[in-house]
C-alpha cells in the first residue's frame, strides 16, 4: 500500500501555525509528502525544509489574494497539492496546518486504509474531530463545530478540494462516499498566542468578505478575546507527543467555567436528541457514509 500525504501553508510562523507537528504526525504513515508553501513573510519555506527531505515535495505557489469569497483560495491551494499526488499511490492524506493526528490512532487509521483499499466504492475515510479553543485543556461544545470530515481520499482526477477546503466533492458536485473510522483529528486552529490570533483573524477573514464586511464585524484590538464563546468542556486526554514542546511553550493564561453556556433552546433539544440516539439533528454532511 502506498500512501502520500499532503498539506498548504503559508505564512505558518506569522500566524502561529502548529503546521510541522501536523505533517510529522501523519509521516509514518506516508511514503512521500507533498506541501504547496505559499510565498510568505517569514520563514515558513525554511520550516518546511526543515522536516524531512526524503519524504517532503515542496512546491512554492503564489496566491490568488483577489479571490475572497467563500474561502476559495484556500480550496485552490489545497487542490495545488493534491494534483502532485502520483496516482499510483492508493490513498491520499490530506492534513491542514493546524490539525494533528494522535499517535495512538495511527495503527487503526493504517488498518483502515488496508481494509478499504481495494474497495473502490469507497472514495475516502471520515474522522472525527476535537476543536480546541483558547488553550490546550478546552474543546468547543457548540454546534457550530463540524465533527467529522474527510481526511483520506482516492488519488483521482476526478476528486477536488470544496468551497473553502474542509472537505472535498468529486465531478458534478457529487459527495464523497466514505466509511467512518475510530479515530480523531485534533484541531489547534483557536489556540494561539492571541497576539497570533488576532492577526489570522484580520487576515483570514479576507478570504470569505469583502473590507466592508471586515471593517464592521472584526473587532480592532492588538489581542483576540477568547472569552466571546458559548460552550467549552475540560479536555480530559492527552495531546500528541508532537505537540509537547509547543504546550510547554505555552505563555498566554485562558480559563474558563465550564459550568455555563448560552445554548439557545433549539441547540438544548438538539442535545437532548443526540445524547438519546447518537443522531445529530440539522448536522451538515459533506460526504456518504457507507454501511
Amino acid at each position: 500500500m502506498k500512501v502520500t500525504g499532503f498539506t498548504f501553508i503559508r505564512n505558518a510562523i506569522k500566524y502561529d501555525y502548529p503546521v510541522k507537528e501536523s505533517i510529522i504526525s501523519v509521516l509514518p504513515l506516508c511514503d512521500d509528502f507533498v506541501v504547496a508553501v505559499g510565498r510568505s513573510d517569514d520563514g515558513t519555506l525554511d520550516l518546511i525544509k526543515s522536516i524531512d527531505k526524503n519524504k517532503i515535495k515542496i512546491i512554492e505557489t503564489d496566491w490568488d489574494d483577489s479571490l475572497r469569497e467563500g474561502g476559495r483560495v484556500l480550496a485552490v491551494e489545497t487542490d495545488k497539492a493534491f494534483r502532485e499526488v502520483p496516482e499510483r499511490s492508493d490513498w491520499a492524506f490530506y492534513i491542514q496546518g493546524d490539525e494533528v493526528v494522535h499517535e495512538k490512532y495511527l495503527d487503526t487509521i493504517e488498518k483502515e486504509m488496508i481494509r478499504w483499499k481495494d474497495k473502490r466504492d469507497i472514495d475516502g475515510l471520515l474522522f472525527k474531530y476535537l476543536h480546541f479553543y483558547g488553550s490546550y485543556d478546552y474543546v468547543g461544545e457548540s454546534y457550530h463545530w463540524y465533527r467529522r470530515e474527510i481526511r483520506i481520499i482516492r488519488p483521482s482526477k476526478n476528486i477536488y478540494s470544496y468551497r473553502d477546503a474542509q472537505g472535498f466533492r468529486k465531478d458534478n458536485n457529487r459527495k464523497l462516499g466514505v466509511k467512518l473510522i475510530d479515530a480523531f483529528i485534533y484541531h489547534y486552529g483557536w489556540v494561539k498566542e492571541p497576539g497570533a490570533m488576532q492577526g489570522k483573524q484580520e487576515t483570514f477573514h479576507k478570504f470569505w468578505h469583502n473590507d466592508e464586511w471586515i471593517e464592521q464585524h472584526v473587532a480592532k484590538a492588538d489581542e483576540f478575546d477568547y472569552s466571546k464563546i458559548d460552550a467549552l468542556s475540560l479536555f480530559k486526554g492527552t495531546h500528541p507527543k508532537v505537540m509537547e514542546v509547543r504546550i510547554k511553550r505555552k505563555n498566554w493564561q485562558f480559563d474558563y467555567d465550564i459550568s455555563r453556556n448560552s445554548f439557545k433552546l433549539k441547540d438544548k433539544a438538539k442535545r437532548f436528541i443526540e445524547r438519546i440516539t447518537g443522531y445529530r439533528v440539522g448536522e451538515y454532511r459533506n460526504y456518504k457514509i457507507i454501511k
